[in-house]
Order: C-alpha cells, then structure tokens, then sequence
C-alpha cells in the first residue's frame, strides 16, 4: 500500500522505503529463516535513485554503523561482553559508552587530542581531565 511520508507524519522527506530481509541462524541447522521489514526514510525525490541505488545507500548506511560505531563500542569498550541483567543498568552504561565516543569524537574532529583510538584515548582521561570536556 502506498502512502505519502506526510500521512504516517514524516513531512519534509520525499520517500519512505521498505526492504525485506531473511535471516538465517547458522548455528540452528534445523531453524527457518526469520523475515523481516526494515523502513527507512529518504530525502530523495522519486527518481533520484535506481532500486540499486537505494540499497546500496542502505547497505553503505549500515556497514558504516557496523563497522563504526559498533566496532568501537564492542570490541573498545566491551559491549557485548558486558552482562549486566538490569534495564536501568544497561541503560546507564550504554550512555556513557555513547557519551565517551561522542566527545572523543568531537576532540578529534577538533584536533585537540593526538590519540589516534578510543581505547587509548579512554585510558589517558580522569575525572579532572574529562570534566571540562563535558562543559564545553
């Protein structure tokens, strides 16, 4: 069914996107596959872009998220291994992980650190070292 993005409240954007994904669990030898359906939202007119051409600005979209922000927060800060059970927890410590790759983000982007990873550059800050940073 096709519907404009200001019927389902996203004004300003020229297309809404459906792509249907199948996933299969290799370590489930007997497991069907899951489908589902990821929506995305475009500010490209209708036209601008090839179905190719879509895709594989999604695709690039998260491969980027993928092999960014993920990589940096679980292999650096050790997401994934972390197994705190409480929501509220988890919550918290997923903040702070953002809060710490935004701001060393910033002072990179800003030139004001030489540390060239987020491990490195976690394990110089302090208390007295990190608190101007959020002030700024």
């Amino acid at each position: 069914m096709a519907v404009s993005p200001e019927e389902i409240g996203l004004c300003g954007c020229w297309q809404v996107i459906a792509v249907q994904r199948e996933s299969l669990d290799l370590s489930q030898p007997d497991a069907k596959p899951t489908v589902t359906v990821g929506y995305y939202a475009s500010s490209l007119s209708w036209g601008q872009r090839d179905d190719a051409g879509v895709l594989a600005a999604i695709r690039g979209h998260w491969s980027a998220i993928e092999n960014g922000t993920h990589y940096r927060r679980d292999v650096t800060l050790g997401e994934d291994a972390n197994r705190t059970a409480d929501r509220t927890g988890a919550a918290v410590l997923a903040s702070l992980r953002n809060l710490a790759n935004g701001i060393y983000e910033l002072e990179r982007d800003r030139e004001r650190t030489k540390v060239d990873t987020l491990r490195s550059w976690c394990q110089q800050q302090t208390f007295p070292s990190a608190w101007p940073l959020l002030q700024r």
